[in-house]
């Protein structure tokens, strides 16, 4: 029995687990390893939320980002950022995680009070992993499912 991915179902995991929960939901129907939710603070991002399909601790360098260096700064209010090969993408070129994150499809986050930009919620991989347009779907719907709890960051 094939089961539907969608966005009932990611709204069901915040209900119950969170925003944890919501993202081993969206992990689970990519191949990619991580899925994440940062938070723009000044000239740093900082990891509020991480899931990793190896189960692994979150590693210190993912812990805070420099805003310059990281591909969270092409990710716009109302626009996301995708490429499924970063060490290719001329878009890229000179950009210090140009071929250390290869993959990265990322949605902005906005802020529940405001609507300004907050952050971004996003799969990335460090090798050559593409992401079907329905999953890239489903991640720009739970990030408008996720402004309310971001509280509990």
């Amino acid at each position: 029995m094939i089961t539907t991915r969608n966005l009932e179902s990611v709204s069901d995991a915040l209900a119950t687990g969170g925003v944890l929960a919501a993202l081993a939901y969206l992990n689970e129907g990519v191949s990619l390893r991580y899925t994440a939710v940062y938070r723009f603070a000044g000239p740093l991002l900082h990891n509020v939320f991480l899931h990793d399909k190896q189960g692994r601790k979150r590693p210190d360098y993912l812990m805070v980002v420099p805003f310059t260096q990281s591909f969270c700064q092409f990710v716009q209010r109302g626009k996301s950022f995708r490429t499924t090969d970063s060490a290719v993408d001329q878009r890229l070129d000179g950009h210090p995680l140009q071929g250390v994150v290869i993959s990265y499809h990322s949605v902005p986050v906005l802020d529940p009070h405001s609507g300004r930009l907050w952050g971004t919620l996003s799969h990335f991989d460090m090798q050559n992993v593409p992401l079907p347009d329905p999953e890239f779907e489903l991640l720009q719907g739970a990030a408008r499912l996720l402004p309310p709890f971001m509280d509990e960051s």
